[in-house]
C-alpha cells in the first residue's frame, strides 16, 4: 500500500512546470474576453457599425487561425518550449500596441498579432501538459489548463468592471494584458522540453533526466519504453500527408468535428459579447458589466467540476451530459427573447449555459484534442484541429453582432441550441473513451479499429 501511494504521488516539480505551461491558457482566456467589456467603448471611439464591430472583435481570431496552424509544425521541429517563449513575447507586444492604437488599422493589426500568440498557446500549452504528465492524471491536469483559461476570462471581466468609469478605460483594459505575458515569458525559461519531443529527436539522456524529475524510476522507464516502441512501430513518414491516411482518418474526423461544434454551440458569442447580449435583454451598461463578471465567476468555478470528474467518470459521459445541458439552456435563452421575459431569466439561462460548458465540455475538449493523436504527428494533428476550431470561432464572432441584430435573440439562440443536439448524437455514436489510457495505448486503439 505504501509503495502504491508513493508511485501515485505527484512530484512538486511536475506541478511547477504544468502551472507555467498553463499560463498560456491564462493568456488565451484574457485576450479572448478582454474585448467584451471594451466593446461599447471602442465601438463608439472608432464609430463602427455592427459588421465593423464584428471584424474588430474577430480579428484576434484571424491571427489565432495562423498561429494555431503554424505552431504545431514549428513545435514538432524546434520544440514546444521554444515556440511558447516567442509567443509570450508576441502577446506582450500586441497588448501594448492595441492599447496605444488611434486608428482602426493599427488596432486590428495588433489584435491579429495577439491572435497569433493566442492560437499558438491554444495548441502548445495543452500539448505540453499532456506530454509530461502521467496518464493517470492527464485528464485532470489538462482540465486545469481549461481552468487557467477561465481564470484569464474572469480576470479580464474583473478588470473591465473596475475600469468602466475610468477615462480611456479600453486602453487600460488592453494594456493590462502585458502583465501575465511577461510572467509567462520569464517562467518558460525554468521548465524543460517535453520528454516525448526529446526522445523523438534523439535526446534520450535529456529525456530520461526530465522523466526522473516528474516520475518515479519505474514510471520513467515504462514511459521511455512505450515512447520508443511507438516511435519505431508508428509512422515512418510523419509528414502532413500522413494525417489524412486511412489509419488516422477517424481520429482526425472526430477531432475536426469537436473543434467545429465546440464553437458553433455558441460559447464565444457569450464570452466576447456578454455585455452586448445583456444590453439587448434590457440591462444598463454598468449592470451588464457586473453581470458579465458573475458569468466569469460561474465559468471559473464550474471548471473545478471537470477537474474532479474527468479522470473518474471519463470523457464521453461528461461530453454527452454537457451537450444536453447546453441545449436546454440555449433553448431557454431563446424563449426569453421570444416571449420578451425579464432580463433576469436571460441571465439565468446564460449562467446555466456557461456552467454546462465550463464543467462538462470545454476542459474535456482540450483533454481529448491533446490525447487523440499518435506521438510523431501530434503537433501537426493538434495544429490542424485547432486551426479548424479557430476558423469556426472567427466566423461565429465576426457574424454574431449582425445576426443578433437582424434575426433577433430568439432565432439566433434557437439555431445555436440545435447545434448542441447534433454534437450529442455524434459524440454518443463515434467518440471512444480514453480515460486511464496512455497516449501510446490510445494510438494502439485506432490501429485496432
Amino acid at each position: 500500500m505504501t509503495k502504491n501511494n508513493t508511485n501515485n504521488k505527484v512530484k512538486p516539480y511536475l506541478i511547477f512546470i504544468s502551472i507555467i505551461a498553463m499560463m498560456g491558457g491564462l493568456m488565451f482566456g484574457f485576450e479572448l474576453a478582454i474585448i467584451s467589456g471594451a466593446v461599447p467603448f471602442i465601438q463608439e471611439y472608432f464609430n463602427w457599425n455592427e459588421l465593423e464591430l464584428g471584424w474588430g472583435v474577430s480579428s484576434l481570431l484571424l491571427g489565432a487561425i495562423v498561429g494555431s496552424l503554424l505552431s504545431g509544425f514549428f513545435a514538432d521541429k524546434y520544440g514546444r518550449k521554444k515556440i511558447l517563449i516567442y509567443m509570450a513575447l508576441l502577446f506582450a507586444i500586441s497588448c501594448i500596441g492595441a492599447a496605444q492604437s488611434h486608428t482602426t488599422l493599427s488596432f486590428i493589426l495588433y489584435r491579429i498579432i495577439g491572435g497569433v500568440s493566442v492560437g499558438a498557446a491554444s495548441v502548445l500549452s495543452p500539448m505540453y501538459v499532456a506530454e509530461v504528465v502521467p496518464s493517470r492524471i492527464r485528464g485532470t491536469m489538462v482540465s486545469i489548463y481549461q481552468l487557467s483559461i477561465t481564470f484569464g476570462i474572469l480576470t479580464s471581466y474583473l478588470i473591465n468592471y473596475l475600469l468602466h468609469d475610468v477615462e480611456n478605460n479600453w486602453r487600460w483594459m488592453f494594456a493590462s494584458g502585458a502583465v501575465p505575458s511577461v510572467l509567462f515569458f520569464i517562467g518558460l525559461f525554468f521548465i524543460p522540453e517535453t520528454p516525448r519531443w526529446l526522445l523523438m529527436h534523439g535526446y534520450k539522456e535529456r529525456a530520461q533526466k526530465v522523466l526522473l524529475k516528474i516520475n518515479n524510476q519505474e514510471e520513467a522507464n515504462k514511459e521511455i519504453e512505450e515512447i520508443e516502441l511507438s516511435d519505431k512501430a508508428g509512422i515512418e513518414n510523419d509528414g502532413i500527408g500522413k494525417l489524412f491516411s486511412k489509419k488516422l482518418r477517424k481520429p482526425l474526423l472526430i477531432g475536426l468535428f469537436l473543434a467545429v461544434f465546440v464553437q458553433i454551440t455558441g460559447i464565444n458569442t457569450v464570452i466576447d459579447y456578454a455585455p452586448k447580449i445583456l444590453l439587448a435583454a434590457g440591462f444598463q451598461i454598468k449592470s451588464a458589466l457586473l453581470q458579465t463578471l458573475l458569468i466569469g465567476i460561474i465559468n471559473f468555478l464550474s471548471t473545478f467540476i471537470a477537474i474532479w470528474l474527468v479522470d473518474k467518470v471519463g470523457r464521453k459521459p461528461l461530453y454527452m451530459v454537457g451537450s444536453v445541458s447546453m441545449f436546454i439552456s440555449l433553448l431557454l435563452l431563446s424563449l426569453s427573447f421570444w416571449f420578451n421575459l425579464s432580463g433576469i431569466f436571460a441571465l439565468i439561462s446564460i449562467l446555466l449555459f456557461i456552467a454546462s460548458f465550463a464543467a462538462l465540455i470545454g476542459p474535456i475538449f482540450w483533454t481529448l484534442v491533446s490525447e487523440l493523436f499518435p506521438n510523431r504527428i501530434r503537433g501537426k494533428a493538434i495544429a490542424v484541429v485547432s486551426f479548424t476550431q479557430w476558423v469556426a470561432t472567427f466566423l461565429i464572432v465576426l457574424l454574431f453582432p449582425y445576426v443578433l441584430k437582424n434575426l433577433g435573440g430568439a432565432l439566433t439562440f434557437f439555431i445555436l441550441s440545435t447545434m448542441s443536439l447534433i454534437q450529442l448524437v455524434v459524440v454518443w455514436r463515434w467518440l471512444p473513451e480514453t480515460k486511464g489510457k496512455t497516449l501510446e495505448e490510445i494510438e494502439g486503439l485506432w490501429e485496432k479499429k
